[in-house]
């Protein structure tokens, strides 16, 4: 259930109102326990940078708000896989949680679009696009499930392809390769396109799939593949760099609605603050993950993204996603990647 504000104090800040109410943050107020209190659930290890920026975060508005405002981090699926968490944020049994627009696509079809396979060469096109016009775009899709999102979105990094089988140098390797991917329409396009055998796996269940070799090979950013100790079950990385995936922070609309205007303001500030932390974080990580990975026995390989370009656009896979996003969708972002046929 999501948790209650006490009765009689359910409005935080109330500036310069009526001597009952409560003073603003800044003022020297000593509750003895949180008003509001968030239940903030993700899918990540709690040594991944994300949850220490988050952390961080936390820690700056209980400060700033005198103990007023409490989020309670629940990491590492603690609170079920991303679809469960899904619809536990929309319900309102979690009040915030960040996900993968390729994963919410499953809900909002336009989030998965940041997806389409090489859209992006760099971080710099990323964060035009997704701080700009494309990922206005995106947001204001979400919204009308009841979902408010943040303005910026973490960092998950540039994807590429681990193996226990063999090293992936060109769209060919992929013909029958057993991969996981996450509970994605585009994800799965992408991978049957390849000619692979794609199957949707929950993050949650990816390291016992490896281990028990349901898949042969999944695919994440580096620092993912150190954080979930993948190394220990996959052997070889193939620096394919084929998608940009980061998370929209979401929260449960109603709640977020009903929370004074002034807690709001406090919450995104020190949540901003984190993600730009957090994408500088990933960013200096993976230059220095491969040298860390390969001192685990990881064997690294750069392929060519032109075989796997050629091998989508005959397969007509940019086409399909073209139709399916629709002509504006596909303009917004093609400012940025520039053509995808």
């Amino acid at each position: 259930m999501t948790p209650t504000i006490q009765p009689g104090r359910r409005r935080f800040i109330q500036g310069g109102a009526a001597a009952s109410a409560l003073a603003s943050v800044g003022a020297p107020l000593y509750a003895q326990s949180a008003e509001l209190t968030f239940k903030w659930a993700n899918n990540i290890p709690l040594t991944h940078p994300s949850n220490i920026r988050i952390k961080e975060a936390v820690d700056a508005i209980k400060a700033e708000s005198k103990g007023k405002v409490e989020i309670q981090i629940f990491p590492n699926n603690q609170l079920g896989g991303d679809t469960d968490m899904l619809s536990q944020v929309r319900s309102g049994a979690i009040d915030i949680f960040p996900l993968s627009g390729l994963i919410l696509q499953t809900l909002v079809p336009l989030a998965g679009i940041n997806g389409l396979a090489f859209a992006f060469k760099d971080y710099g096109t990323v964060w035009s696009a997704m701080d700009g016009e494309l990922g206005a775009f995106i947001r204001e899709a979400i919204g009308k499930v009841g979902l408010h999102t943040f303005d910026r979105c973490l960092d998950n990094g540039f994807r590429n392809i681990t193996s226990s089988t063999k090293p992936i140098n060109t769209a060919a390797d992929l013909q029958g390769f057993k991969i996981r991917v996450p509970v994605s329409p585009l994800w799965t396009s992408m991978f049957k396109a390849f000619g692979a055998a794609p199957t949707g796996i929950n993050f949650s269940e990816v390291y016992s799939a490896l281990q028990t070799k349901v898949v042969e090979g999944q695919e994440n950013p580096l620092a993912v593949i150190e954080t979930a100790k993948l190394y220990e079950v996959q052997k070889y990385v193939s620096m394919t760099g084929h998608m940009w995936d980061g998370q929209w922070i979401l929260a449960n609309g109603k709640r977020w609605s009903a929370t004074p205007a002034d807690v709001r303001t406090l919450i995104t500030k020190h949540v901003t603050d984190a993600v730009i932390k957090q994408r500088e974080d990933i960013r200096k990580l993976n230059l220095g993950l491969e040298e860390t990975l390969k001192g685990k026995g990881m064997v690294f390989n750069k392929p060519d993204p032109a075989s796997f370009r050629d091998t989508l656009s005959k397969a007509g896979f940019y086409k399909e996603w073209r139709e399916k996003f629709g002509n504006d969708a596909m303009a917004k972002l093609e400012k940025y990647s520039g053509t995808l046929a």
